[in-house]
Formats: C-alpha cells, sequence, structure tokens
C-alpha cells in the first residue's frame, strides 16, 4: 500500500482542490502523485408524472472541458461542509426552477477514483413544485423533460455517455419498479 506525505495545494478553486503529494510505494521507491479534494457533489433524479407518463427532468448543458453540450442529470457541488439534503434541494432550484417535497438516496458513487476523492449522492427528487433560484453565473441550462423509458434505453444502449446520469437513471429505474 502507498504511503502519502508532505501534501501541497498545486491549485484551489471555489469548489476543489488539486494536490501534489510524494507517494511512498511499497517496493520503498518515491513518486510524486496529483489528487482531487472534493467536497462531494449530488446527483437529482426529479421525476414528475405517474406510470406510463413518468417523466424525469433532464437538462442540456454547455459542458467546457468537453466542448460540447450535452443531455445530463441536474448535479452540482456541495460547498465544503455543507448539508447534503440542503445542497440537493438548492441544486435543484438553481438547475430546474423547482423544488421538491421528498428526496429519497439511490446511493453513492465516486465518479473518479483514480484522480480524486469526490463522492457523489443519488437522490430521487418527487413532489415538484416550482420555486426557481438563479443559476450560477457560468451555466447555461436548457430544461429537457424525457420519459423515463426513453431515458433506461439511451443509458443502456450506450447513447447517454454522462456518468452519474446513467447511474441516477437505472438507479431510480429499478427503484420505481420495485416501489
Amino acid at each position: 500500500m502507498a504511503r502519502g506525505n508532505h501534501p501541497r495545494t498545486v491549485w484551489q478553486g471555489p469548489s476543489w482542490r488539486l494536490i501534489a503529494e510524494k507517494v511512498t510505494l511499497p517496493d520503498g521507491s518515491s513518486i510524486e502523485q496529483g489528487k482531487v479534494e472534493h467536497p462531494g457533489s449530488v446527483v437529482l433524479v426529479p421525476i414528475q408524472g405517474v406510470g406510463a407518463d413518468l417523466e424525469l427532468l433532464m437538462i442540456r448543458q454547455y459542458r467546457q472541458v468537453l466542448g460540447s453540450t450535452i443531455l445530463e442529470l441536474p448535479a452540482g457541488t456541495r460547498e465544503w461542509g455543507e448539508d447534503w439534503l440542503h445542497c440537493a434541494q438548492r441544486e435543484l432550484r438553481e438547475e430546474t426552477g423547482y423544488r421538491a417535497e421528498r428526496f429519497t438516496l439511490l446511493g453513492e458513487i465516486w465518479p473518479a477514483p483514480g484522480m480524486s476523492d469526490e463522492l457523489m449522492r443519488i437522490y430521487l427528487a418527487a413532489d415538484l413544485s416550482p420555486d426557481p433560484l438563479p443559476a450560477d453565473v457560468d451555466e447555461q441550462i436548457e430544461l429537457k423533460p424525457m420519459p423515463l423509458s426513453e431515458l433506461v434505453a439511451l443509458a443502456s444502449g450506450g447513447e447517454l455517455r454522462d456518468g452519474k446520469s446513467v447511474v441516477g437513471i437505472l438507479r431510480a429505474a429499478a427503484f420505481l419498479a420495485l416501489s
């Protein structure tokens, strides 16, 4: 098992920081490695309607890193130490313009454990009502309600490539089928 020591912050933004540290490997040799320290984030699966009319509120958002607009579930970064459900409600309101009366935890995932300690909590958000908050300045979001069945097909067929959305959609479909 590798042991790290003498971490140094290489870059720090408002929501995460890049740390470099010397790591001693099991054979005694040392290397420098980087990691992203992250306060965690929430992924929201907002649902409306019932039965065959059940829809998820997806968003289309430009992602600078990809140079492309992608289809994804609403999500957002926690502030350091922020309550998870408070973050979920805030992000839902910012990205969709809705608030939820009920949140159900669908689990947690590490989106990139080879480079970051970020933990994502996935919440089903139900009983929605309009209650918008201003969007973040760097976000231009288009709300796109879509049938759950269509999204399951996109996620299962590889056409939806955003990992958090694939996991969130498939977990929501399994949870709703069992409920």
